[in-house]
């Protein structure tokens, strides 16, 4: 079994920046790919970010390249997003994600753990 525990959502005003951050525990971290998804009332569950195993590689979404950055610390056993030059459509609910194998992956099927979730909302 895999415990993630996402925190550091919250209300913040367009053009600000928000750290989440994602607590594992159960399994070794640094064994599996890790990745970041969200969604908004009404629609579906999108992905957002991929970090392989090492932190070495790492794949965004279009529309949130160049404002966020995915990174992980395995000694920590965390998993971050940092999100900068936020936007009203980022608000969401995001969630962080194990994947089943050692890479990022960029489809829900492709993980096989989820956390509860940390709700970001950003008001214009």
């Amino acid at each position: 079994q895999v415990q993630l525990v996402e925190s550091g959502g919250g209300l913040v005003q367009a053009g600000g920046s928000l750290r989440l951050s994602c607590a594992a525990s159960g399994r070794t971290f640094s064994n599996y790919g890790m990745g970041w998804f969200r969604q908004a009332p009404g629609r579906e569950r999108e992905f957002v970010a991929g970090i392989n195993w090492s932190g070495a590689s790492s794949i965004y979404a279009d529309s949130m390249k160049g404002r966020f950055t995915v990174s992980r610390d395995n000694a920590k056993n965390t998993l971050y997003l940092q999100m900068n030059n936020l936007k009203p459509e980022d608000t969401a609910l995001y969630y962080c994600a194990k994947a089943r194998g050692l890479r990022a992956y960029l489809t829900p099927q492709d993980y096989d753990y989820w956390g509860q979730g940390t709700q970001v909302t950003v008001s214009s």
